[in-house]
């Protein structure tokens, strides 16, 4: 019989287990503990089919070949251990023993990085430590050991430093040429009360024909950041602005950032505008793009837009000359999301943590991010000026760059079918053809319900991922036909690139066989990388998140907190506090019990009790374990007569370093087992 052998990449698990994920099949493949070889995490595998159907209902199988190695640069912790050098890798995906053979001066427990030189047999890895991060205990090591893990460039080099020093700090008369002058509109920023990069600026007003114009400005930064110079080179290789806890890794010098494309108030900047006509059923007549130089009237915050909106009469007083634009700002942003709603774009409204921290980055409160009538109408008109842009540019048939997402795979929206119906919800289409309308009705049903959060959070995990693109691809989610990024050239690449191609295509009218061969050429790599950086950003800060979420919860051991059942899984549920810190109660430690999972109604059930435990549920738990540099939070069970005696003569503080030390030990063990 031919052996079924499928190539992937593999996931690793920190308990021993991994998938690997496969193009030719609907399903990744399920290795069992003890059959991974030597692969590592992330590595590009050959996997044999040993089993199509297991009692779990995967298919599972086995590594037989290791094509090519995933990772060759990681951070880790140095240990002096007796006569040995060693690296314990911060992701505990990954593995393999590390050794170097020189300490290039890092001290014991210092975060450094490292770069793999050789894998052996023995499945451990020999390396070089190329960059010393610093004490693991020191303030602000711990986000830049995760920033040096997902490749996160903090400095810019000389070269693009010395380039934007030279930028004047004021626009000058002959930037002004051929730019449209709005300087005298209505035009303002609105931002976060902290945001210091104002690269976007709106206004609204009624025209003679009874019908809106939306101006929405965006800081020119292609003005100042030419093709080909170090500014340039820098921005596309960080691709994206990452947004952390306590700083800001900017794709663009501050200089620039905070200044001179900075959108200040009452100064003039120089900016691309899209102009658009929307009738008074926010239909969308026809739009404009053009340079344009303005002066923004205030520099307004999303705080003080909310209380004009609610009828503040301080703040309508000190901003009477604009607090009637904000008023059909309001009238028109909700026109643009009727419009959007009734086409089928789905409004994913999920909750968003805000971590505050004191000056030495530790974590002092969790707290939700407030979302008010402000940041929608912002949303809602950035989404308008972006598809705007995207339709020209798709109809003037030229090279461009567009903001593209796919259908959802079909076993993933089967999966959140199961679910959905798990809880009472029936969604109408199937797995191989669905309107995002169908999607939208289902987080309208559960709208005000205990599991809102948990349907919109389980939806959004089963879509594809927004990418960039070279072509014209529709997005799924906005149920749009025609969309890119338009907004944020001062944090994004792919925006600065459409700014350069409306410049070139539009504004100086460079059609010439030479131009479009060009951008048809660099736009698919400039895509494919600017997906890539974005990812490894997103990556690294959902990692910071975790990370300080854990560290604030170690403050907390013993506390107890209402929570609702947020994850149901073989091996335990995860529960979601109210601020959005989620942590697991494993079903070994529920000892009232023996429960079974059951996977098709996404729950638990207590073999003698028959006590259940399903998505939604609320339930108080108390704070076993948390441990900061694994990111994770352990809770117990409290509710429902459940009790769990802690072990005697354990201190809180030690809870976490017991476990660290036991993976350290872990991996000393192992190497003393080999030298015999």
């Amino acid at each position: 019989m031919e052996k079924m052998i499928h190539e992937g990449k593999i996931l690793v698990h920190p308990q021993g287990f991994a998938f690997v994920e496969v193009t030719d099949l609907d399903e990744d493949i399920f290795i069992p503990p003890g059959f991974l070889g030597s692969a590592l995490y992330k590595d590009i595998v050959e996997v044999e089919i040993t089993d199509q159907r297991n009692q779990n209902k995967r298919t599972e199988g086995r590594v037989v070949n290791v094509i090519e190695r995933g990772i060759s640069e990681l951070v880790g912790t140095f240990y002096f251990d007796d006569e040995e050098l060693l690296v314990i890798a911060d992701d505990a995906r990954y593995s393999a023993r590390i050794t170097v053979d020189d300490s290039k001066e890092a001290q014991d427990e210092y975060k450094v990085r490292v770069r793999v030189t050789e894998y052996l047999d023995s499945g451990e890895v020999l390396a070089e430590i190329i960059e010393i991060i610093g004490h693991k205990n020191t303030p602000g090591v711990d986000i830049l050991s995760v920033t040096a893990k997902h490749d996160i460039e903090s400095d810019f080099s000389d070269a693009t430093l010395a380039e934007a020093e030279a930028i004047p700090d004021v626009p000058s008369p002959e930037d002004y040429k051929g730019r449209r002058d709005l300087r005298d509109e209505m035009i303002v920023t609105i931002d976060g009360a902290d945001a210091k990069d104002l690269d976007d600026a709106v206004g609204v007003k009624l025209l003679d024909n009874g019908n809106y114009l939306l101006t929405v400005s965006i800081a020119d930064v292609s003005h100042y950041i030419k093709e080909g110079s170090a500014l340039d080179n820098d921005a596309y290789s960080r691709a994206t602005s990452v947004y952390l806890t306590d700083r800001v890794i900017p794709m663009i010098p501050s200089r620039l950032s905070n200044g001179i494309c900075s959108l200040n108030p009452k100064v003039d900047r120089l900016t691309l505008t899209c102009q658009i006509e929307i009738s008074p059923v926010g239909l969308v007549l026809g739009s404009e793009v053009f340079a344009s130089v303005i002066k923004t009237k205030e520099r307004m915050t999303y705080k003080d837009v909310n209380l004009i909106l609610a009828g503040d009469f301080a703040l309508r007083s000190k901003y009477k000359e604009l607090a009637p634009m904000f008023e059909m700002m309001n009238e028109l942003a909700n026109l643009l999301r009727e419009r959007r709603t009734s086409r089928g774009a789905i409004e994913f409204d999920t909750k968003e943590a805000k971590i505050l921290v004191d000056e030495y980055g530790k974590p002092t409160d969790v707290v939700l991010r407030e979302r008010g009538i402000s940041e929608k109408i912002i949303e809602d008109f950035m989404l308008a000026a972006n598809e705007a842009v995207a339709e020209r540019f798709h109809w003037m048939d030229v090279p461009f760059i567009y903001r593209i997402h796919e259908n959802p795979k079909p076993d993933r929206i089967l999966n959140f079918y199961k679910l959905a119906r798990t809880l009472g919800y029936k969604i109408k289409g199937n797995r191989d053809e669905i309107h995002p309308k169908s999607l939208q009705k289902t987080l309208e049903d559960a709208q005000g319900t205990k599991e809102a959060d948990i349907i919109s959070k389980m939806m959004l995990r089963s879509m594809e991922k927004a990418r960039y693109a070279d072509e014209s691809l529709g997005h799924f989610g906005l149920a749009a036909q025609f969309y890119t990024h338009f907004t944020s050239p001062i944090r994004r690449y792919p925006d600065l690139i459409v700014h350069r191609l409306i410049r070139k295509f539009l504004i100086e009218g460079d059609l010439i066989a030479s131009t479009l061969d060009h951008f048809e050429r660099e736009l698919p790599e400039i895509a494919k990388h600017t997906s890539k950086k974005e990812r490894a950003a997103i990556d690294c800060e959902r990692e910071v998140t975790s990370m300080k979420m854990a560290e604030y919860m170690e403050g907390y051991i013993g506390e107890e907190f209402d929570g609702v059942v947020a994850g149901v899984t073989k091996w335990g549920i995860y529960v979601e506090l109210p601020n959005t810190i989620e942590g697991l109660i494993r079903l070994g430690d529920m000892r009232d019990d023996f429960y079974d999972f059951n996977e098709d109604m996404m729950m638990i059930v207590g073999r003698r009790q028959k006590k259940s435990f399903r998505l939604g549920d609320a339930v108080r738990v108390r704070v076993k374990s948390a441990d900061k540099e694994e990111r994770i939070i352990d809770f117990h069970l409290t509710s429902g007569g459940f009790k769990h005696k802690e072990q005697k003569g354990v201190r809180n503080s030690d809870k976490g370093r017991g476990k660290k030390q036991s993976r350290r030990d872990n991996h000393k063990g192992q190497r003393r087992s080999k030298r015999k």
